[in-house]
């Protein structure tokens, strides 16, 4: 089975770009694009402290402040400046109230005002603005020492936008510097640089290294992708256990990759004893993440009643959420309970759809177990399902997603060898 760890650079950019963009917005907190603003309910009470805070926000004072310099130098009676005075008011009152307004901050506010421009290329414009002026404070912040600067700035030389050109040997450089302090999360995007070649020669076994010593600060990320360096002994001696004793760090920190590993392993009674409470646990709580594999193998367990009470209305439930993300092995069981109808009511319709669907992506015996469901329809109930097939579109979650293009789409075959 061919390695997909780290696939069109998806694991330097996924679990934790999330932890890094978090980083950057605590650390530029005070230069943040909006200031945002609960919906209010109109109400003679006094303004809450909230309240009072949020009118003196930047976004409003720069308001209060045009209007306050309209007033000063370009009117020249109490009539003008009275009107400056209203919309002030009004577009104070409207930041408050107004639920439906996408965007309850700067940019969006003043447009409420008289005289300027509601141009949305203005407003990109302002934006793209605001976010080079972030850049460009985070970037003397990471040149300081700043960790969380540096995790910003190297992921914005990593992925690029309108104003920072990507550039991977910089995003390698402040990766580093991140990483020269120990911090987890720099180590692991280090690894997943040296093992993609991104920025720098490509080194599995450096890669390694990084992950473990990410993996002991506590990040599950780094664990599972050590987990799966060690099963597939890429660049590494392969080590089932050493895989087993990552895949139990990254569960514990709630990494979904390596909680369905471990919930499989014990599954499967891959290295480790055995265990279908266990199993259940583990996988039940990474189906509710919507991850495909975690709701095909947990339908199993409610077929045949392996760490939870047999229920075949469950394990129905749980097949047709897969399906729908495109499982093909969650297609073919589906077919086959609706079609022989021992566990489940037969639905020949469906049974079709699931076989027929199943057949295309390459299930094995898909294409008989089609024809012979449809010998036991009508031929216009065959023309339906044909067509409900051919409109089919299969919905993947982001999970699924994420886990198919960084590990690969069937990660259970790692330990099925």
């Amino acid at each position: 089975m061919p390695v997909y760890i780290f696939a069109a650079l998806t694991l330097a950019l996924m679990p934790f770009t999330v932890y890094a963009e978090e980083k950057a917005k605590e650390a530029s907190a005070e230069i943040s694009l909006f200031d945002q603003a609960p919906a209010k309910e109109k109400s003679n009470e006094k303004p809450s402290e909230q309240t009072e805070e949020k009118a003196k926000s930047p976004a409003l004072q720069e308001i209060k402040k045009k209007a306050s310099q309209r007033t000063l130098f370009g009117s020249e009676d109490d009539e003008k400046a009275e009107e400056d005075k209203k919309a002030w008011e009004r577009s104070k009152e409207e930041f408050f109230e107004n639920d439906d307004n996408e965007d309850k901050g700067l940019l969006s506010f003043l447009n409420f005002i008289p005289g300027l421009k509601k141009d949305k290329k203005d407003k990109k414009e302002a934006i793209v603005l605001s976010a080079q002026n972030e850049f460009e404070k985070n970037l003397r912040m990471a040149n300081s020492g700043d960790i969380n600067a540096q995790l910003a700035v190297a992921y914005a030389y990593l992925s690029g936008n309108e104003f920072v050109k990507p550039d991977s040997k910089k995003a390698f450089r402040y990766y580093a510097l991140a990483a020269g302090q120990s911090d987890s999360t720099a180590l692991n995007n280090l690894g997943s640089m040296y093992y993609g070649g991104i920025g720098i020669d490509k080194d599995t076994l450096k890669a390694a290294q990084l992950f473990e010593r990410a993996a002991h600060l506590g990040n599950p990320e780094a664990a599972t992708n050590l987990a799966f360096l060690y099963l597939t002994g890429n660049g590494i001696r392969k080590d089932k256990e050493a895989a087993i004793d990552m895949f139990k760090l990254a569960a514990k920190g709630k990494n979904p990759a390596g909680m369905f590993m471990l919930g499989y392993a014990y599954y499967r009674g891959f290295v480790v004893r055995q265990d279908y409470d266990k199993a259940a646990e583990l996988i039940r709580e990474v189906a509710d993440m919507e991850y495909d594999d975690a709701e095909y193998i947990l339908s199993l367990m409610y077929i045949d009643g392996y760490g939870v009470p047999q229920n075949f209305g469950n394990a129905v439930k749980f097949l047709h959420r897969a399906a729908d993300q495109g499982n093909i092995n969650a297609m073919t069981m589906l077919g086959e309970l609706l079609f022989y109808g021992s566990k489940y009511n037969k639905d020949l319709f469906t049974a079709h759809v699931m076989y027929n669907l199943a057949a295309v992506r390459g299930a094995k015996g898909g294409f008989e177990k089609r024809d012979l469901v449809a010998s036991k329809m009508k031929i216009e109930e065959v023309l339906q399902a044909q067509a409900n097939a051919e409109r089919f579109v299969e919905k993947p979650s982001e999970l699924t997603t994420y886990i198919h293009q960084t590990f690969g789409k069937n990660i259970m075959g790692y330990m099925d060898k």
